[in-house]
Formats: C-alpha cells, structure tokens, sequence
C-alpha cells in the first residue's frame, strides 16, 4: 500500500507591535524578533514574498523549502523604529498591511513633529493601549508610519506594502458604497504612493462577511488574508488565507516554525489546537 505523500505547506506569520514594552498586549520585544530572525537566518529558513505565497497557493509558483512568510497588522511606528532595521540587517523579507487613512494623516503632520514622534517612539514606545487613544485623538503621526517611510521601506526591496482598508473599519459591519470606499480607497491609495499593484488586502481585526469578500474581489484584490489559524496549501481559497499568531518567545517561535513547515507536524498540532 502506497502511503500518501504529504502535501507541501506555508506558515503565514502574524505580527503586530515590535517595541520594548515586554509582556504588553501584542506585541513582541526586539531582542525576541531578533532572535527569531537569527533563527530564520541561521537554520535555513526563507523569507517568501506574499506574491510567492499566492502564487504556490495557485499553482503558478513552486513550492520554497522552509518557506515561511512574516506579515504585519497596521503598520506601527514601531515597526519602522525597531522592526524594520532588524530585517534589513538581515536581509529577510516581510509584508507591512497598512491602514491608508492614517498613513495620509501621519504624512500630514509637519516633518519637525514626526522626527520627534520618531524619537519619543524610540525611547519611550507607547503601549498598544495608549497607541489606540492617540489614534483615537488624531496624532498619527505618533503612532502610525507616514508614506515617506513606507517609501523608505518599500525601497528596500525587502518590505511590501499591502492594503489594511482606508480606515480600519469592521467591515463586516459595511455595506453597499461604504464597504466599496473602505476597500478601494486604501487599494488605490497604495498604488499612487507606490507606484505598484495592491493586489492583496488583510482584514482589520480579522472581521470580514461573505459581502465583504465579494466586494474586496470587484474592488480588484486577488488575495485577501485573516486571523483565523492556518497554514497555506497548494489548492486552498486565496481569498481566506490563514495565519499564526506570533507570541513573545524566542523558544516559542523555534518550535513553532519546526512543526509549521513539517506538514504532518501542522496538521497534527493544528487538530489538537482547533
């Protein structure tokens, strides 16, 4: 009896906050994210491209060996302070789902308080809680990445910038025209500032609906990623592409990178986990 042979897999890796501030609400440490990026670098594992995960999904790419993407929710300011220089030292390639809206705001604050946001974001990292009051109060620039840095990263070959809506809205909770704005917007948006396709859109807070993702397909998104825990295989739905949460933990993420690339591992794991 000819046993079957286990389909190749992809772990999609979910990151929100890198920054000093150890055991707050998502958020990893920059000792943690480097050692984790050693780790990457060190035992052979390859960064992918969301192009080159889309395309394996579809068929029109091969498989990577040890492939894994890394994907960030919001696009923080503490993602251009402390996690991209670290992945640009490196070489390691990850993807940046940015919220267009604040993004336009942040830009629009005059260069001399964004270079001190810069600085106090270095120094004294507001916690998850604090970034969304200043959100809330509309300081972006405080909290979020401005286009001029998402050019910046972007330059570098190693960062890609993809749609997280216009403004982080439920939209699940959208309808119509509204839905439409939120999802086109942010698409469009990032194809002007750079000069490039945004073809795959991530879900804020993972909250989508069937109308959603029909609206997300016409507004001309050819992926489109969630919160829901998963691997990626050859044949599954690019518009309801799964992802792991990354935790606080140099041994967590060695041990979870092993068993999400073995596909016997995921499958096993992500039974017992559900």
């Amino acid at each position: 009896m000819q046993l079957r042979r286990p389909m190749p897999i992809i772990p999609v890796f979910m990151y929100h906050h890198v920054n000093p501030n150890k055991g707050d609400m998502l958020t990893i440490t920059p000792e943690v994210f480097e050692s984790q990026l050693q780790h990457i670098r060190h035992s052979g594992y390859k960064t992918l491209a969301l192009d080159d995960v889309v395309g394996f999904m579809q068929g029109t790419k091969p498989h990577v060996d040890k492939g894994i993407a890394l994907t960030f929710d919001d696009g923080y300011l503490d993602n251009y302070v402390f996690a991209y220089p670290l992945l640009a030292h490196y070489g390691l390639k990850a993807t940046i789902f940015t919220v267009s809206n604040w993004a336009g705001a942040a830009a629009a604050a005059p260069a001399a308080d964004r270079l001190q946001a810069v600085e106090r974001c270095r120094e004294n990292t507001p916690t998850h809680n604090d970034t969304k009051k200043i959100i809330a109060e509309g300081r972006f620039h405080e909290a979020v990445m401005d286009w001029e840095m998402i050019k910046e990263a972007d330059a570098s070959g190693l960062i890609r910038f993809y749609s997280h809506t216009a403004a982080h809205r439920d939209c699940d909770a959208l309808e119509g025209a509204e839905l439409m704005a939120e999802l086109r917007d942010s698409k469009e948006a990032l194809e002007k500032n750079l000069n490039k396709p945004c073809e795959y859109l991530c879900w804020p807070k993972g909250r989508y609906s069937a109308a959603a993702v029909k609206a997300a397909k016409e507004a001309g998104y050819k992926a489109l990623f969630t919160t829901e825990r998963g691997v990626v295989k050859e044949g599954a739905d690019p518009f309801e592409i799964r992802r792991i949460v990354i935790k606080d933990g140099a041994q967590w993420f060695r041990s979870r990178v092993k068993v999400y690339t073995s596909p016997i591992l995921a499958e096993l794991y992500l039974k017992v986990k559900g």
